[in-house]
């Protein structure tokens, strides 16, 4: 087993860009907070292995009481076997981090007091026009505050960048990377502003209200951020991820990695190296569910072109690549074949390049991994 991720499905207000599962009422949140615990009870037989990384995603973790995280934290340490010294990650709000001097300084120190050793702070932009485009809760001086604080009390931060944002120019982009970097923070996440269907931001373009982003847009971004990172001794392992030697995040190395994890709350997902599942994204029907001591999840068997798919992509998209032998040992001569052969066209075009067996993209293929990826795993070999 590699981890356990807790997913927290509540958010003060919604970002215009966001389409993961959250409500913005806080009704029903004592009752989910105990429908977690219960639903980490209930999984306990599906844990043979030892857990190695907790994480709190959303939704918004920090909008939780601290006794509320410790109580999910002893439910796992109670019902499974965990590693002396666990990744235990949780994703923050700057406006949940910075109310006032005194607050700040009781919440970090019982963050620590209870087991958190890693924060993921959603920061997005330092710039005020950005943060009100996206709809975000926190503003820009809560964003610097939140990490003058957080850096007094953590080393293992991770905070989260977009770029891409509409009408926004390199210029302003590298004062963004050069404000994270001034906090001496060892880890970046940086995503590319994207549209998805039924988000406020999707039809607030289509009234005319925000420009559409450009896809070379955020590829002339993209590029900056490779670059200014690099130079700033961070190691690009995933398309989206940067990290200081040793501060990679282990709990979503291991996703990339094909580890096991169990997903807990409405929407997670769960792998256990056979088949994936994933719960219902309706609080009322999971509250409901949990109660009956049901397990409110879908599951499916993964094929092994289900497989072979699903490493190719995290494979693409990571510093460790593809490994052509394992493919030819674990999905055989057809396989292997038809990866190279679909790779050829992109290793002429310097998107791709084998080295020790290892098939990975370019400097210039990284931005273009999942769109390469997905010309390589489009097969029908069963």
């Amino acid at each position: 087993m590699s981890g356990i991720y807790i997913h927290i499905p509540f958010c003060k207000q919604a970002c215009h860009y966001c389409d993961f599962h959250f409500s913005t009422s806080m009704k029903k949140k004592d009752e989910m907070v105990l429908a977690l615990a219960k639903e980490i009870e209930l999984r306990k037989k599906e844990c043979y292995e030892v857990v190695e990384t907790i994480y709190f995603g959303g939704g918004t973790p920090s909008i939780l009481e601290i006794s509320e995280i410790k109580l999910l934290i002893d439910a796992i340490y109670y019902n499974y076997n965990v590693v002396e010294n666990p990744e235990i990650t949780i994703e923050a709000n700057p406006d949940d981090l910075s109310p006032n001097l005194s607050f700040r300084r009781i919440l970090f120190e019982e963050l620590k007091t209870i087991g958190v050793n890693r924060l993921s702070i959603g920061i997005q932009s330092f710039f005020e026009d950005d943060l009100k485009l996206m709809n975000r809760a926190h503003n820009s001086s809560e964003a610097r505050e939140c990490l003058e604080f957080a850096t007094q009390y953590f080393d293992n931060i991770s905070i989260d960048l977009i770029y891409g944002m509409p009408n926004m120019s390199n210029e302003k982009w590298l004062q963004n990377i050069e404000t994270a970097l001034s906090f001496d923070i060892p880890h970046i996440s940086s995503y590319a502003l994207t549209v998805e269907p039924k988000t406020a931001l999707k039809k607030l373009i289509e009234i005319g209200k925000i420009d559409e982003p450009k896809d070379e847009v955020a590829q002339e971004h993209f590029q900056i951020l490779v670059d200014k990172l690099s130079e700033n001794g961070f190691i690009h392992y995933e398309l989206s991820n940067f990290g200081k030697e040793n501060y990679f995040s282990k709990n979503n190395s291991a996703y990339w990695l094909g580890k096991k994890y169990i997903g807990i709350g409405p929407s997670a997902h769960s792998f256990n190296g056979i088949s994936r599942s994933w719960n219902i994204s309706n609080n009322s029907i999971y509250l409901k569910s949990i109660a009956e001591n049901k397990l409110p999840s879908e599951t499916e068997i993964l094929s092994k072109k289900d497989s072979y798919n699903e490493y190719v992509m995290t494979g693409l998209r990571t510093i460790w690549g593809i490994s052509l032998d394992k493919i030819e040992i674990e999905f055989g001569t057809d396989y292997i074949d038809y990866l190279l052969k679909q790779s050829e066209k992109f290793i002429a075009d310097d998107l791709l390049f084998i080295n020790e067996n290892i098939l990975r993209t370019t400097k210039k293929g990284k931005f273009l991994s999942d769109g390469i990826a997905s010309d390589l795993f489009l097969l029908n070999l069963e």
